[in-house]
């Protein structure tokens, strides 16, 4: 009879699986620890307030906004600049990188452009987004939909790439057309690669959240920051940050579930 693994054996043995309530552990004692750290720094004195807030401090600044309204205000204005912005990059990236990845001739046609433009800075480009778009909504946007598509095309090609070949050819064997090959099998093997480069991205879109709402914005976020920044309101900066990080927690939770849900073979 085989011997029961240990706790430290099983965490200590590369890809092996560890029992859920230990993962809930170990991420509650992590987050504890990052609290508790913060809580030390700032309440003994070691950090003064004017570059690190308390917890107490945030939490205050939470419900001052919260209660007038403020906050949900500006969450909405950045959840509208990050989902549009988000789905109209996905919706041409992905059919794009599917092409990209299975036709040489379209990739030889786009690669070069697309791998010089996704080096470029993001924030080099939004004086010009300004002067072509303007100052609302659709400048913002813009912003988030140039800082992810290109990255997603890249991806989502090198996805559509590793595709075995095998599965084509035996696609072909059985009968299938060019168009069945492509729709049928080449997209559903693509998919769970799919779903991971989206998941991947989100998370690169909220990073860009603050760059679309740097500059001549009026609601967001990221505006809300930026104007803390000028009255040395950390509390209410420290405040954005963390509703950021939690509202790109919840988009990753959603890609999650999609992934279970859409691609359960692939889990």
């Amino acid at each position: 009879m085989a011997r029961k693994r240990s706790v430290i054996d099983l965490c200590l043995t590369p890809k092996t699986e560890v029992p859920a309530a230990l993962r809930y552990v170990v991420s509650t004692l992590t987050w504890v620890a990052v609290i508790g750290v913060w809580s030390l720094a700032t309440y003994g004195g070691f950090m003064q307030d004017i570059f690190l807030p308390s917890p107490t401090a945030v939490i205050k600044a939470f419900f001052r906004l919260f209660e007038d309204g403020t906050l949900a205000q500006h969450i909405w204005a950045s959840l509208q600049v990050v989902v549009i912005g988000f789905l109209i990059s996905s919706v041409l990236a992905v059919p794009l990188g599917l092409l990209m990845g299975t036709f040489r001739v379209v990739q030889a046609g786009l690669e070069p452009l697309v791998n010089f433009i996704r080096y470029l800075p993001v924030t080099s480009f939004v004086p010009l987004f300004i002067l072509w778009i303007g100052i609302g909504i659709e400048q913002r946007i813009m912003v988030i939909f140039f800082g992810t598509f290109f990255q997603q095309l890249v991806m989502i090609a090198d996805v559509s790439r590793g595709v075995s070949k095998d599965l084509l050819n035996a696609s072909y064997t059985l009968g299938a057309s060019r168009r069945d090959a492509l729709l049928h099998v080449l997209t559903p093997a693509s998919l769970p690669g799919i779903v991971d480069t989206l998941r991947i991205t989100m998370g690169w879109a909220w990073t860009y959240l603050v760059v679309a709402e740097l500059v001549a914005a009026s609601s967001g976020l990221g505006y809300i920051s930026m104007k803390a920044m000028r009255g040395f309101q950390v509390d209410v900066i420290f405040l954005a940050i963390a509703v950021i990080g939690l509202l790109g927690l919840f988009t990753d939770t959603v890609f999650r579930l999609i992934r279970l849900r859409l691609v359960p073979w692939a889990n």
